[in-house]
């Protein structure tokens, strides 16, 4: 390793488990029977089951690895205001200006901007202390091109997800980010940041108070109807349900071919910094707000929750691939925006996969065989896997008095396409050949 990037403590695991105690579960006996079975512990599953538990049901999460291991610790952290789900559709689609086509919009947007209140409401109500703020986000613009398509959409963003946005020219570009490197770009308000370590426990604590068993390190096998709904076989028995729930997002298997081969799982890395000068942290972002961009290859970034390190994430490689590869790459990306930065060192590196569907959109529903799933949220997955576990939740309990957008929606795949994503290294070259173009033009 680079000692001029690795700093001599390096550790090769997410900088969130820092405040956590990653697989230190309190142990649980798998009981025989449960009113639902939600296979998978992250932020979908353990939403879903907190709705369960405080409408009465008893629910049984199940989680392969020690739970909260994929994903839902690994984020960025960012929560997004519904601003993310379909992006690249809602200027397109908004041009045509059709009354068809703005109900489209506003029903997309809309539902997916309840993510948001659903975080709130439920870290308020659980009091959950995981640094929740909304803190805004700024979007940088790749090139001029790209910040008049972001003004081109800005007024579906605000009429559809209220989410009181406005566009930031270049010239007044460092009243948020310390740096020179975008043209300009637009500044969505309601957004927030929270740190994810701590929300996933609190989620645990919460999901355990109203009921719920947590089960790690319990594998989920096969899954066979039977009379009064399923069993499911685990590494530590059978257990019977009368639902199911797949809430496995990026790391969807074989348990459920049909659901993997709808998916497609994109690695994202992400580097903690050591800590900075004081003075230098504040003056990078002043207004202390998630950062992001509009390349395709795109990155993701912030000051960790004390404004002592940035927290620097993208698709370094759009696969799996080891911090010594992935590491450098975003390290360079971070001096490119912040050449301040140079001599700053490399502390955490870390990846998780985040799902993406072929259309784009996130989607809850049922399969075919009756199993209840929520998943491929694209990258926003925060606020919208949150929300969703929990709109499944009442779904169950039929408590719902409304079925959101997003509930059974056709669900694409491609033919011959069975869930490994083969085709992502000729993707990511595309893309990053695609930026290169752009940015040269501009």
């Amino acid at each position: 390793m680079d000692p001029r990037i690795f700093h001599p403590d390096f550790k090769a695991r997410p900088y969130w488990w820092e405040a956590i105690s990653m697989g230190d579960d309190p142990p649980a006996e798998l009981p025989a029977k449960a009113d639902v079975v939600i296979v998978g512990g992250g932020l979908t599953g353990l939403n879903c089951a907190i709705e369960l538990g405080r409408g009465g049901a008893y629910p049984v999460v199940l989680d392969a690895e020690p739970l909260g291991f994929g994903a839902s610790t690994r984020n960025g952290g960012g929560v997004s205001g519904g601003n993310n789900v379909g992006k690249g559709l809602s200027g397109a689609k908004g041009r045509q200006g059709s009354e068809e086509v703005r109900e489209w919009l506003r029903a997309i947007m809309g539902d997916a901007s309840e993510g948001l209140a659903h975080i709130e409401a439920l870290i308020e109500r659980e009091g959950i202390a995981c640094h929740y703020e909304r803190t805004g986000r700024f979007v940088g613009a790749w090139t001029p091109k790209h910040y008049d398509g972001m003004a081109a959409k800005i007024d579906a963003l605000n009429e559809f997800a209220a989410a009181d946005a406005a566009m930031l020219p270049r010239e007044r570009q460092r009243e948020e980010i310390a740096s020179d490197y975008y043209y300009g770009g637009m500044v969505v308000n309601r957004t927030g940041k929270l740190h994810p370590g701590l929300y996933h426990r609190g989620l645990m604590e919460a999901a355990r108070r109203h009921g719920a068993t947590l089960l790690g390190r319990t594998r989920a096998g096969a899954l066979t109807r039977v009379a009064e709904g399923w069993r499911v076989e685990t590494t530590r028995g059978p257990i019977e349900a009368r639902e199911v729930v797949i809430a496995t997002n990026g790391y969807t298997g074989s348990l459920t071919p049909d659901l993997r081969r709808r998916l497609i799982p994109v690695a994202s890395h992400i580097i903690a910094t050591e800590e900075l000068d004081p003075e230098l942290a504040r003056s990078l972002i002043p207004k202390r707000r998630t950062l992001a961009d509009s390349r395709r290859i795109l990155c993701y970034y912030r000051l960790s929750p004390d404004d002592r390190r940035v927290i620097f994430g993208g698709r370094a490689r759009f696969t799996q691939v080891s911090p010594e590869i992935s590491a450098p790459i975003l390290y360079d990306m971070m001096l490119q925006r912040w050449p301040q930065l140079k001599g700053t060192r490399v502390t955490h590196a870390w990846t998780g996969n985040v799902a993406f569907a072929f259309d784009y959109l996130p989607h809850m529903g049922v399969t075919p065989k009756g199993l209840h799933y929520a998943m491929a949220c694209n990258g926003a997955g925060v606020a919208m896997l949150s929300y969703l576990g929990a709109e499944v939740g009442k779904k169950l309990l039929g408590k719902s008095n409304r079925v959101p957008v997003f509930d059974g929606r056709d669900f694409p795949t491609r033919p011959f396409y069975t869930g490994h994503p083969w085709m992502l290294p000729v993707v990511g070259n595309w893309y990053r050949f695609r930026d290169w173009l752009d940015r040269r033009a501009a």
